[in-house]
């Protein structure tokens, strides 16, 4: 055996069954050796669970009080379904079942179909889309793409459930959802989509559980085959059950009660698809004689981000805050959560690369670093800031932004129009560019007012707002600016991002977060509007909310920084309030019957006021106007005024970067973004101090790149390199 075999990652098989307890806490231990009748395992974030679940199957298997195929062990990913197979096998009970509802529910159907149905079971459809398609344009109703996708989403909803076509307007209105469209032309998309699989002999992903329902409810022979083969049930995050899968898991059940299963009420954020704790908060009304354990001891996170995460929920209210869990960290103590007040979204999204930088060099990895944000239009700002940074990063749950289709099709549209110049109509009446810009926009979808409700149409609107905020922000940097040069920016913004996948920070969003963790988290945007999100009207969304913002801050294990901005732009009106959520937890803030604020010392920074104080406005080197482009500042000249760029010499340090971004593994930008290399090549600086005062070389690049680059500018090759260099390869 290599050593890896005796490594964290290939753990070695316990040699008996009372080993498999070993090193299980009291109450870990507790349900492991709850093997008989139904056992409810309320387990707060990172509490261990999954190895709470997974050592009491192997446990059981082992003591030979279990068979392994006897056992169907249920979660709600792939990923997760995968972990739990992953860990039995290292705990030596193979054979155990763990899949997800669907992949069970589908296992089980192709198996039976042919006795319960006759012949094969119909082809499943893989993508749903087209077929909603066609069935909404049979009903006379045009849906754009993405309309199309929230439409498909709601059928989704409705069957999950168990809502019928017919039923679907009442259903809506009594529980007060959004429809992405009228609810009775979803009703007739719905009935004509379910008419057509029929008529095609297809079913869909939802149709595999209600078939598989269907046949276990008729076929009695089937339900009891079923039961016989599967003894032992569990379910992993029950708090997301819908009602069609509790229904599924109450006919693999029958009248046992061999059922084991682990939730946290306050982790429930996915309602909006038709998950509900309420499954979760009645096991012991409908099991009166339930072993109930709580796993509180939190081996994630640091007594500091717990104590946040408690406080948030001790001022939860409704049915899910009355099963709050009061977790205690079994961690060394660590730093304070930062809260800190910024100025303006840039400024915020600026500060927090400079604090993702300092953790950097501080040793920790770009990838045990996240930003989490509550809608993924917010991850432009970031990823910018981030490139500028020359900190690599990756996108979770989302495109990136200028890859979005929305935004392309946004640039070509805007592209056609600075083309046309005053030949297009639709700029009769614009007056300045950010005007021009609405009206070009309103035809992919932009309107002054964000549409109700949330889904891919929101997305859409959010992606376009952006574009707009862009447009107004640019303007007010550059005066007199066309859309031509608009057009140019997009571009050369659009370079900047794009780059390979690379391990580095996370972008995601909170909901696209959960099951994750990291040793340091930001989470940003926590303003009035979006977190709660502007949407969320009723007390059980703004719960929702809540809940959302407590899975962020349990993601931490060790750094948690908290961040707002008071405007969206700068010199904008200062006019944005903290999220409610914060109040009494933040420093200074006043408290809203909460048991008590996040102690610490020190309160809530405000670094940029106190920064921009004590810098002097950039002049334009050639014709001495104030500079307020990033761009332009890193050049020290306005775009537009005459360039004495070296451009042999830009070429040289070009081919330079590149040949070095490949040595270390990361995109060119994080060596140096153009702009910096060509006020380099503009420069052409003959010492480091010439060096440290172009901006875009701070402290760390100077270390790294910076002999390299000065032997550039000398006519080398760029082949010496600092002793910080060297070490770092």
């Amino acid at each position: 055996m290599t050593s890896a075999t005796h490594s964290t990652l290939f753990p070695q098989v316990p040699d008996s069954a009372d080993a498999v307890l070993d090193g299980l806490d009291p109450e870990q231990r507790e349900v492991a050796l709850a093997l008989q009748g139904p056992v409810c395992v309320l387990a707060g974030a990172g509490t261990g669970k999954t190895r709470a679940i997974t050592h009491r199957i192997a446990y059981g298997v082992r003591a030979g009080i279990i068979q392994p195929t006897s056992v169907l062990a249920v979660t709600f990913t792939n990923r997760a379904a995968g972990e739990m197979r992953g860990r039995l096998r290292q705990l030596g009970a193979g054979g155990v079942q763990a899949r997800t509802f669907h992949s069970a529910a589908l296992r089980q159907l192709q198996y039976f179909w042919p006795k319960a149905v006759g012949g094969d079971l119909p082809r499943l459809l893989e993508r749903k889309v087209q077929l909603v398609a066609e069935a909404a344009a049979r009903c006379g109703i045009r849906l754009d793409r993405n309309e199309l996708r929230d439409v498909t989403s709601e059928i989704e909803w409705a069957k999950v459930t168990q809502t019928v076509p017919a039923d679907y307007p009442a259903v809506v209105a009594k529980s007060q959802r959004d429809a992405p469209r009228d609810p009775a032309e979803i009703s007739q998309v719905y009935a004509m989509y379910e008419q057509l699989k029929r008529d095609r002999t297809v079913i869909d992903f939802e149709d595999v559980l209600l078939l598989t329902v269907g046949i276990l409810q008729d076929r009695h022979d089937i339900a009891d085959h079923v039961r016989r083969q599967y003894q032992y049930f569990v379910v992993d995050e029950y708090q997301d059950v819908s009602p069609l899968q509790q229904r599924l898991l109450d006919l693999w059940l029958g009248d046992r009660d061999n059922l084991c299963v682990v939730g946290d009420a306050s982790q429930t954020i996915y309602s909006f698809t038709g998950a509900t704790p309420d499954h979760l908060l009645n096991f012991r009304t409908r099991h009166p004689l339930a072993t109930v354990v709580k796993l509180v001891r939190d081996y994630r996170s640091t007594p500091q981000v717990v104590h946040l995460a408690n406080g948030l929920l001790g001022q939860a209210r409704g049915r899910a805050a009355e099963h709050r869990l009061e977790l205690v960290s079994q961690r060394e103590r660590g730093p304070e959560p930062a809260y800190t007040e910024y100025a303006d979204e840039p400024a915020e999204a600026e500060g927090t690369a400079r604090r993702i930088r300092d953790l950097i060099a501080a040793g920790v990895p770009a990838g045990e670093i996240a930003v989490l944000y509550r809608v993924n239009s917010q991850s432009e700002v970031y990823e910018q800031a981030l490139a500028d940074a020359g900190v690599p990063y990756q996108l979770r749950g989302a495109e990136r932004f200028f890859e979005r289709a929305e935004v392309r099709e946004a640039g070509v549209a805007l592209r056609g129009a600075a083309r046309a110049g005053g030949n297009d109509s639709l700029l009769d009446d614009a007056q300045g560019l950010p005007a021009e810009v609405r009206a070009v926009l309103s035809t992919k979808g932009w309107r002054s007012e964000p549409p109700a409700g949330s889904g891919a149409v929101r997305d859409r609107w959010e992606s376009l707002a952006a574009l707009v905020r862009l447009a107004e922000d640019f303007e007010q940097a550059r005066p007199g600016a066309t859309l031509s040069d608009l057009v140019a920016e997009l571009d050369e913004r659009a370079a900047a991002q794009h780059a390979p996948t690379v391990q580095g920070v996370t972008l995601a969003s909170l909901h696209s977060a959960k099951g994750l963790e990291w040793d340091a988290v930001f989470l940003v945007g926590l303003t009035e509007g979006m977190m709660p999100i502007t949407y969320a009207k009723t007390d059980e969304q703004i719960e929702e909310e809540r809940r959302l913002l407590y899975v962020g801050v349990t993601r931490a294990r060790f750094h948690l920084s908290l961040s707002w901005s008071l405007a969206r732009s700068p010199g904008g009106r200062a006019g944005r309030r903290p999220s409610r959520f914060l109040n009494g937890l933040r420093p200074g803030s006043a408290s809203l019957g909460s048991r008590g604020a996040a102690g610490g010392s020190g309160g809530i920074e405000r670094p940029v006021a106190a920064r921009r104080k004590q810098r002097g406005p950039a002049l334009c080197r050639v014709c001495g106007r104030t500079l307020t482009d990033a761009g332009e500042m890193k050049l020290m000249r306005c775009d537009d005024c005459p360039s004495d760029m070296d451009e042999a010499l830009y070429e040289r340090l070009r081919d330079w970067r590149a040949a070095r971004a490949r040595e270390i593994s990361q995109p060119a930008y994080c060596v140096f973004t153009d702009k910096t290399l060509m006020a380099i090549a503009e420069a052409v600086p003959g010492s480091e101090g010439e060096l440290a005062g172009i901006p875009g070389v701070g402290a760390r690049k100077l270390g790294r790149f910076g002999a390299a680059v000065l032997d550039i500018c000398a006519g080398g090759d760029g082949a010496e390199e600092s002793a910080e260099a060297d070490e770092e390869m």
